[in-house]
């Protein structure tokens, strides 16, 4: 039997998943409790009828949410097949949401929604570790969060399901939060200062020759590409299925943009699943 834990921060998108693990055929249990997980699968076993469950599991089960680390220990031992999706966004678009629904954060507990994002966050520091994946829905659509979920849930752990996660970003608007590896540009010439370059981004090809130009960026570049390559292994090892690797600049327009772009085609040529995303521009 495939289990699918539903977890992560209020507002980030756990509902929506639910909807789209329904649609993929997943009986689905929005709160469940932890410690009702064994009798689910003991009473499955006996029915038979169910062959694949989803769980959203989250802090709404106030203590009862502390059961969840027996219940993970409790189906590792019993070889269950589960894997733990966790789902975020920043605080700024989390912050929005919950305005926009007015609905309380669960443990604003009548103080303002940042401070609940943050005490959430903190109760969630261990269980977001051991995520097979982290699923970052700032920036999703529908249509692309039911992509990214499709792809997790139905991947293996080979080499065309592994996916690398790219992004570009500008340090003045803050660092991803899903980031597992962060690369900083900045120490590259920047076109900004170019004027004929200064309105264009890393997407058109003059500021990309520009950037590329020169040997420290191509150098930089070829390291980069090696390194991911050497540690895609080990995180599949690990059972992971994304790697999440961002180059941040001071605007997030010309130099992140351009080493995306160019890891990007890297890896696509190697064969290795990506996506790529210029979360500033």
């Amino acid at each position: 039997m495939k289990i699918i834990i539903v977890t992560g921060l209020s507002g980030a998108g756990k509902t929506r998943a639910m909807d789209v693990l329904e649609d993929m055929g997943y009986y689905c249990i929005d709160n469940m409790p932890p410690s009702l997980i064994k009798n689910f699968l003991d009473m499955a076993a006996k029915t038979k009828e169910i062959e694949k469950a989803a769980f959203v599991i989250d802090v709404r089960g106030g203590s009862l949410f502390d059961d969840l680390k027996d219940a993970l220990e409790m189906m590792k031992k019993e070889d269950v097949d589960f894997k733990i999706l966790f789902f975020e966004a920043t605080d700024k678009v989390l912050a929005r949401r919950y305005n926009e629904t007015r609905r309380e954060h669960p443990l604003a507990h009548g103080e303002a929604v940042a401070k609940g994002i943050q005490r959430e966050k903190e109760r969630l520091r261990q269980i977001r570790n051991e995520a097979d994946a982290i699923i970052d829905t700032s920036s999703f659509n529908n249509a692309q969060l039911a992509a990214e979920i499709s792809n997790i849930v139905s991947a293996g752990r080979d080499d065309r399901t592994f996916t690398v996660n790219i992004m570009s970003f500008g340090y003045k608007n803050g660092m991803p939060v899903s980031a597992d590896m962060v690369f900083d540009a900045r120490f590259l010439p920047n076109p900004f200062y170019v004027e004929e370059l200064k309105h264009k981004t890393g997407n058109d090809p003059e500021v990309r020759d520009y950037v590329m130009s020169h040997d420290i960026a191509r150098m930089f570049a070829d390291e980069v590409q090696g390194m991911i390559e050497i540690l895609i292994p080990f995180f599949k090892q690990e059972g992971k299925f994304s790697l999440s690797v961002c180059f941040g600049c001071t605007g997030g327009h010309h130099r992140s943009v351009t080493l995306a772009n160019d890891l990007n085609e890297r890896l696509a040529a190697k064969g290795i699943r990506t996506t790529l995303e210029h979360r500033d521009l």
